[in-house]
């Protein structure tokens, strides 16, 4: 969706969103200046600035406004666990025809020593101790601009399979017919993958890879959320699926709280899932490495 909204350069525009955010926050904010910002990449990225306030905009056309209302609920949830820096969602809506969503102005830096990987391990298992009372969420939501469904199930292999698996082989199936085939096998079998392994449900972050993860003012800091409750090793396949993190980093959460057996095998599961939404999202570059996943994991069921 990222050709939708138009590149805004009008005073108006700036002007007017200024208006909305501060009727937003209860209090003025004087637009001078809505400039292009790095960190867009489903929608456009700015930084509005006012009289002594800056925020982070994002525009996208109007048809996207249900995925900045379910990052906005995501960002909460996050915020309410406490265990993270969280941008506050100062507002979103429709204006002249475009989607936005302002966001707290946060300074954000890399993830660089070795003690704020610790940190940020330490601060991941701490919000994974947030429990819900089923997996799924509250309200559906999106991975990047694919749709993501919630339903509430009490089986986490249940879910996984029906709300995660089958979804992205349905997309799939359009282009790469004979990966669905194999991928539907897959989740036939899927419960065999957790006879001596039922995870409780966590509060997950949904989209965890570094470019969604900083520091801020020496706080470990997370945003661009794809919130639900589900197993929390999750999250962990997903750092570790696009250039991960320090090693500090996974050591101090298995201080923590340790994984249990099996989990180098979940983990594929759980990056698979990632990588056949790259595959619908972005194309073929992503087809081998997916094959190469369900056909490891059809190996391991089989052996």
């Amino acid at each position: 969706m990222s050709g939708g909204a138009p590149l805004p350069t009008d005073e108006a525009l700036a002007a007017a969103l200024g208006e909305e955010i501060g009727r937003a926050v209860g209090r003025p904010f004087d637009a001078i200046v809505l400039r292009p910002a790095g960190g867009g990449c489903s929608h456009r990225a700015f930084v509005l600035e006012g009289r002594g306030e800056r925020c982070f905009v994002k525009l996208n056309e109007a048809a996207a406004l249900p995925m900045f209302e379910a990052e906005r609920d995501g960002l909460e949830a996050l915020a309410a666990a406490g265990t993270f820096r969280v941008p506050r969602a100062l507002g979103c809506g429709i204006i002249d025809g475009q989607a936005w969503l302002a966001l707290e102005w946060l300074e954000l830096g890399s993830i660089g020593g070795r003690q704020e990987a610790i940190a940020f391990g330490r601060a991941l298992a701490a919000l994974h101790r947030a429990r819900g009372p089923l997996h799924g969420w509250r309200r559906d939501n999106f991975i990047g601009a694919t749709p993501q469904a919630n339903p509430r199930r009490e089986s986490w292999p249940g879910f996984f399979a029906e709300a995660r698996l089958r979804p992205q082989l349905a997309l799939a199936a359009m282009r790469h017919p004979a990966l669905a085939e194999k991928g539907e096998l897959l989740a036939e079998k899927l419960p065999a993958l957790f006879l001596d392994y039922r995870p409780l449900p966590s509060l997950l972050h949904g989209d965890l890879w570094h470019g969604n993860a900083a520091m801020c003012g020496g706080q470990p800091a997370v945003f661009d959320p794809a919130v639900f409750w589900g197993d929390r090793e999750t999250d962990l396949a997903m750092t570790e699926l696009f250039g991960g993190f320090p090693e500090s980093f996974y050591a101090a959460y298995c201080e923590a709280w340790p994984l249990a057996q099996g989990h180098a095998t979940r983990r594929t599961l759980y990056q698979l899932y990632h990588v056949l939404n790259h595959l619908n999202l972005f194309g073929s570059g992503y087809l081998r490495q997916a094959e190469r996943m369900i056909g490891g994991l059809l190996a391991e069921l089989r052996g």
